[in-house]
């Protein structure tokens, strides 16, 4: 496992963060107040990573988590299949979000970025999904 400041020849993940998914601007936000960011060098099967994301989005709906271009990234996925993928997170300083990067096998292109608020689940139905 290595971080950005571990590998100088990683690429800017902050930079890299444009406008994939709606959570890359509150990403960057947490790169830029002192969040942990970490990209594995190894890599995954499409179907893999896709169905994590998809399974994540399900059950944040389900329980009623705040996600943050979660359902763009399921999406964006999708148009990624028989590819091998790598994965990465960023982690707020606060601990307030939690954020899953989705980058190309060689981790040089961004493809998407959801982000998930750390709180506890809905009472209620749990069917909010705020974006």
């Amino acid at each position: 496992m290595a971080t950005e400041d571990e590998n100088p020849s990683r690429p800017d993940i902050a930079a890299m963060l444009t406008d994939q998914t709606r959570a890359c601007e509150a990403a960057r936000e947490a790169i830029a107040a002192g969040g942990r960011v970490v990209v594995w060098d190894n890599e995954a099967p499409h179907w893999m990573v896709a169905g994590i994301a998809a399974t994540r989005l399900r059950r944040s709906l389900k329980i009623g988590l705040t996600t943050l271009g979660l359902d763009e990234t399921v999406e964006i996925l999708g148009q990624h299949r028989g590819k091998q993928l790598r994965t990465g997170i960023i982690d707020a300083a606060d601990r307030s979000w939690h954020f899953t990067l989705y980058l190309n096998a060689t981790g040089t292109e961004l493809l998407a970025c959801s982000g998930v608020k750390r709180e506890r689940p809905s009472q209620e139905d749990g069917q909010q999904l705020q974006l």
